[in-house]
């Protein structure tokens, strides 16, 4: 049996723990350390064969790790340590600004390829596997409308930003689906749908003792880039229903391809997530995609790479001949 490719993971939140979790489903992946900013002593690892380490140390380890694990946050983690780490390891990372990915890409593909590493960039379930979808569908059925669903979901950024609310103690918000709009486009009518036909917002506030209700619903509700263009819904609650009702983190959703061949035989290309656990599916993906960054790195193919530029034999244990035995 071939020797178990050697994984690092730099962050310990959600999407790191999330990881760990995932390797240890795994027969062929091995997690030699963590790496944090906080005190290492301070992660409880439940795996006295996995080393925590700071993460400046992170150097020291570049003849141990076949391939790094990137579970920091997009916004400010992924931007400065993906290029940093790629100058030294193979990575995977789930950035998910979808707007600054071209820019992200080159920035990483720079640092790859000068020190000859291969970096997976946006891996996850979106960006990611719906990437891939909503490729797949728009390039079977051209004549017709793409379109993606998101939830019943709850979104973190979401969830920040009311948390973020003069007078919110904690809360929650989910995107609902608009359950008219899917059926519009499964059912092959192409609607134009606004951002507002296709979702809802829906939050579960715990409001501060004494706060005013009315003006932290307003704020909410009229929240540029949030909320001011959805139909919003504000529910406050108690600490114990959050806790008890809201402390996991589902979602999931639909890339729907809408389309006709021939004359008017209409075609339906749809790909759907239902997941329990946001943060635990994504790294699992990731955990996946850690097989073809160190395939792909023992083949030369340096440079970032994202799902469009990785055959799906690649993040498989299994090999060619079993897949085409097996699977095909």
């Amino acid at each position: 049996m071939s020797q178990n490719i050697k994984l690092g993971i730099v962050g310990y939140g959600n999407l790191g723990k999330g990881a760990a979790k995932a390797i240890k489903e795994t027969a062929d992946l091995e997690l030699v350390a963590v790496f944090t900013r906080r005190d290492p002593q301070t992660l409880d690892l439940d795996d006295s064969s996995v080393k925590a380490v700071h993460i400046d140390k992170a150097s020291d380890y570049q003849n141990d790790i076949d391939v790094m694990l990137l579970c920091g946050g997009s916004a400010t983690d992924l931007p400065e340590q993906t290029p940093h780490f790629a100058s030294m390891f193979n990575t995977v990372d789930s950035y998910d600004t979808h707007a600054k990915i071209p820019e992200f890409y080159q920035s990483v593909n720079e640092a790859a390829t000068k020190h000859n590493t291969t970096a997976v960039i946006s891996v996850g379930w979106d960006p990611g596997l719906f990437s891939i979808n909503r490729v797949m569908g728009e390039a079977i059925l051209p004549n017709g409308g793409n379109y993606s669903f998101w939830g019943k979901g709850l979104s973190q950024g979401h969830s920040d930003a009311v948390r973020r609310v003069e007078g919110v103690k904690s809360g929650v918000q989910y995107t609902i689906p608009s359950e008219e709009a899917i059926e519009k486009v499964r059912n092959g009518l192409n609607p134009e749908l606004t951002k507002a036909d296709k979702h809802r917002r829906v939050c579960y506030i715990v409001a501060e003792e004494g706060a005013d209700k009315a003006a932290i619903e307003n704020e909410i509700k009229t929240m540029p880039n949030y909320f001011a263009d959805y139909d919003t819904e504000v529910n406050f609650i108690s600490e114990e229903d959050l806790e008890r009702d809201h402390s996991k983190a589902p979602h999931g959703g639909f890339v729907i391809q809408s389309g006709n061949t021939g004359h008017d035989n209409k075609q339906i290309y749809e790909f759907s997530l239902t997941l329990d656990s946001n943060p635990e599916f994504t790294a699992s993906v990731l955990v996946a995609y850690a097989r073809a960054a160190y395939r792909l790195s023992q083949e030369k193919q340096y440079g970032a790479k994202t799902v469009y530029d990785i055959a799906p034999g690649y993040i498989s244990p299994k090999s060619a001949e079993e897949l085409r035995r097996d699977y095909l």
